[in-house]
């Protein structure tokens, strides 16, 4: 077991990515993504750190590998496959071929700036897949893969290999890994606040009240 799994996987299963957000937002560190989700109801939580994927648009320069190929072989059990499309709906950059070797690794899931197709395979494979969009269009003769590990932009996030993915049915939040011990701290500090808030909403107490209690708009301070 990897020291992130040892430290911080049972934590971080916890939280919701909102808390995550909400501790980044605290910290004055960028890490929200927008507009990136599960693509079918219930396909699980990711977390794990990023094997990173640039794509780039297909042309005379020839591709060397099949796009995410040589992310699913760099990856370590519990990662998380993260590529960057630049957000475009219109190709497919992730699959069901994909998707069962990434599970066969160990992989967490994979997050995608963009579109995936063979959903069906996906969940059958029981792999967790996040993206903006789905499409039935291939890759072959449109995209092709720039470069695997990499800095890439995700979301209009700054994402370095090595930094850490949660996704859930809110969407997806990308925490630097220098300021892990940070951001989990405040989100578990924001998460028992919460949690309070709502245990004494549920036992009757008048919600203008509880608000006052507990200062929610100053939370982030």
């Amino acid at each position: 077991m990897s020291e992130f799994d040892t430290m911080y996987r049972g934590r971080l299963e916890k939280l919701s990515t909102t808390n995550i957000a909400d501790a980044i937002d605290a910290l004055g560190l960028k890490g929200a993504t927008y507009g990136i989700r599960p693509v079918w109801e219930n396909a699980g939580k990711v977390i794990g750190r990023a094997v990173t994927v640039k794509i780039t648009a297909a042309g005379l320069t020839k591709g060397k590998n099949h796009l995410g190929v040589k992310a699913i072989e760099a990856a370590e059990p519990g990662d998380v496959i993260l590529i960057d499309n630049g957000g475009r709906l219109d190709t497919s950059c992730w699959g069901g071929i994909l998707a069962n070797g990434a599970k066969m690794k160990g992989v967490s899931g994979v997050v995608v700036d963009g579109a995936i197709r063979d959903v069906e395979d996906c969940m059958d494979a029981r792999f967790p897949a996040y993206a903006r969009g789905t499409v039935v269009a291939t890759a072959r003769g449109r995209i092709m893969e720039d470069a695997t590990n990499v800095m890439v932009q995700f979301g209009g996030v700054q994402v370095r290999p090595g930094d850490v993915v949660v996704g859930d049915r809110s969407g997806v939040v990308i925490i630097p890994q220098e300021k892990l011990d940070e951001v989990v701290a405040k989100a578990e500090d924001l998460y028992n606040k919460e949690e309070a808030m709502v245990k004494e909403i549920r036992a009757g107490v008048p919600m203008l009240e509880v608000d006052n209690k507990f200062s929610y708009e100053k939370m982030l301070k």
